[in-house]
């Protein structure tokens, strides 16, 4: 239970900072409008980083689905805990994603533009293009998991948590910045399928569709691009 209150928090708190820096970036009357690109990869890459500092050593700190999943398939993680493990996760991210909305809510009702409004739930493609979008997330996650094995696994990492943690955070920022552009991205099932979910169900004026059509792609391709990534880990460099 311990390690299940773990991801959920976790999650929650990657819900917290990454889509809480969307809202602020994206919704009208905000402290924070017009931030800009840079603001909203901070808030993944410290999103990522705090619950890997607060509970790498606890449960792992996957808070991913993704990387659950990936980690079983390659021997790394036992079976029996991935679905547990997967609906904390999802929850986590449903409760985060609340909390974002709760926090936002005024700003929500100020904003006018369903895309924006979209932005602080979920990702899409910038040129509607559904196989850049699963390019994109499939390349993008399976940097984000080969990247984050090797920094919590190596000899180094596991000598050192707290700064292979930081690291990690990094690599996400990085992500974002660099990868980030086409897709949002999610890199991350839950981060995407949850906040679709809520986008869907929450009265929210000027909201439009909830894209269920590619709904699919921000599930199924960060959960490839991550068994590849940790295949490559395993067979080039561990132990």
């Amino acid at each position: 239970m311990t390690k299940l209150a773990a991801e959920f928090v976790g999650t929650a708190i990657l819900m917290i900072f990454g889509n809480g820096s969307v809202a602020n970036t994206e919704l009208k009357n905000t402290k924070g409008y017009h931030a800009g690109w840079l603001n909203i990869a901070m808030g993944y890459g410290f999103g990522v980083m705090f619950p890997v500092l607060m509970f790498g050593g606890v449960s792992g700190a996957h808070i991913n689905p993704a990387m659950t999943i990936a980690q079983a398939v390659n021997g790394m993680f036992p079976w029996n805990e991935v679905a547990p493990y997967i609906i904390a996760q999802l929850l986590g991210a449903a409760v985060g994603q609340l909390v974002v909305f709760a926090t936002y809510y005024p700003h929500y009702r100020d904003t006018e533009d369903p895309e924006a409004i979209f932005a602080t739930f979920s990702t899409t493609d910038a040129e509607g293009s559904r196989f850049n979008y699963f390019l994109n997330e499939f390349f993008g996650t399976l940097v984000l998991v080969l990247g984050a094995l090797c920094c919590l696994l190596l000899p180094w990492g596991a000598k050192d948590l707290a700064a292979a943690s930081i690291v990690v955070g990094f690599i996400v920022w990085g992500l974002v910045t660099s990868l980030g552009g086409p897709t949002g991205p999610g890199l991350n099932p839950a981060r995407d399928l949850m906040p679709r979910l809520l986008h869907q169900i929450l009265p929210i004026a000027h909201k439009g569709g909830s894209r269920w059509n590619e709904a699919w792609i921000p599930v199924v391709a960060p959960i490839a691009g991550a068994i590849v990534g940790a295949f490559l880990y395993k067979v080039l460099f561990a132990a």
